[in-house]
């Protein structure tokens, strides 16, 4: 047992949640399906035989129940790596940390962490309508700047061209993590993959222009035409990386399941989004 966590380092309600998510330790399941819009949590866990916890603070909305003999949480994170900061350290805390002791547990456990989320295509051939697995995170974000993670191979050698593409782009850091690969055998068989860039916002991070003026003028064309071996950027949003990276750091297994609504490239969005994110869904539950 290491050191133990101070009040101010991890923070417990009065009834013994943690301190964001008001999780219980015994309230959440060893698969965790996260989504960032809170009524996303309700088209998911409609589909469960049966739902034991319906719990809520802020954008944070949990569902734990069974499909047939499996238990699964939904959980909403809100949008942005600032989120997925919050809820994969609380994850984390609720499982691998004893509340009573407030001391981290000698066995370790390691959650299976799907993400089904919403993104925009900046690859022609990648149709509004698809549903794409992450292959790999790449972040825009400032993240992982305050943590310490190591790369793999595969990774350490993705990063550094992309960080040749992008060089000339003054202040952004970009990190690279894997997906994990069962996650990504058992789950996104079949599923159209590719690296998906996590922005750290909507607007000018994503190269969209409304009133303010964007500092990188042609960012979808800068990332769709990186290209590494067999790897290239297919798709824009805004939490697979943090989530790829914190559960790597975490221990855990991660995968991002996107549910393409827009085609960037060709300044299009989808008409029947509810759809879409529907075919995710069940694409997903009919592999767990």
């Amino acid at each position: 047992m290491g050191q133990e966590l101070s009040a101010a380092d991890l923070i417990i309600n009065p009834d013994g949640s943690i301190y964001h998510l008001n999780l219980l330790p015994e309230d959440i399941a060893e698969t965790v399906i996260t989504v960032g819009d809170p009524d996303r949590v309700g088209e998911i866990s409609k589909h469960f035989d049966n739902i034991e916890l319906r719990k809520g603070k802020r954008e944070f909305i949990t569902h734990t129940g069974y499909l047939g003999k499996r238990r699964i949480t939904v959980l909403s994170t809100g949008i942005g790596t600032d989120n997925i900061d919050i809820v994969f350290n609380e994850l984390d805390a609720l499982v691998n940390v004893d509340f009573h002791t407030r001391r981290v547990k000698e066995n370790l456990t390691s959650l299976n962490i799907i993400r089904i989320g919403t993104s925009g295509a900046i690859q022609p051939d990648v149709p509004m309508g698809t549903i794409l697995a992450s292959s790999f995170g790449l972040g825009l974000d400032a993240l992982m700047n305050y943590y310490i993670h190591e790369l793999s191979g595969d990774e350490h050698s993705l990063l550094d061209g992309i960080k040749t593409h992008l060089s000339h782009l003054k202040g952004i850091t970009p990190y690279v993590t894997a997906a994990d690969s069962s996650l990504l055998k058992s789950i996104a068989n079949g599923m159209e993959q590719g690296i998906t860039v996590t922005a750290p916002g909507f607007y000018a991070p994503q190269g969209r222009q409304v009133r303010a003026k964007n500092a990188v003028p042609n960012l979808i064309g800068l990332l769709n035409s990186f290209r590494n071996i067999d790897h290239r950027i297919t798709n824009l949003e805004m939490e697979t990386a943090g989530i790829y990276a914190l559960a790597k750091v975490l221990g855990h297994k991660a995968l991002s399941v996107n549910a393409i609504l827009a085609s960037r490239v060709n300044f299009e969005f989808s008409k029947e989004p509810n759809k879409v994110v529907d075919k995710a869904i069940k694409m997903v539950l009919d592999k767990l």
